[in-house]
């Protein structure tokens, strides 16, 4: 089950990009007083993408925020190789559900 979502971890990038992209086309530029759509080599936003992304919904290399997705993930919501988070999803994942479900299966 592991490898499926390292598998989805592209895609979920992707929909936070086109979920950024949507509220800027609609004109919501900040939310919270973070910026909606923040990309580049360090990234801080509510969907920040980038190499260094720090955000609500971040996407990149080194991931951080509620929701991440990418190789170094930390957040609630963690998917990537390396994922820490309560709910964390990778190869070399810590969280409650993966500690739940070890201790479930052993």
């Amino acid at each position: 089950m592991i490898n499926d979502w390292q598998d989805i971890s592209g895609l979920i990038a992707i929909a936070l990009l086109i979920i950024a992209g949507i509220l800027t086309v609609a004109g919501v530029e900040t939310i919270a007083g973070f910026d909606v759509l923040a990309s580049g080599q360090s990234a801080a936003g509510y969907l920040a993408a980038g190499n260094f992304s720090i955000g609500v919904l971040s996407a990149g290399m080194f991931s951080v925020g509620v929701f991440s997705a990418g190789i170094f993930s930390v957040g609630i919501f963690a998917i990537g190789i390396f994922s820490i988070g309560i709910f964390s999803f990778g190869l070399y994942a810590v969280g409650l559900y993966v500690a739940h479900q070890y201790v479930r299966h052993s």
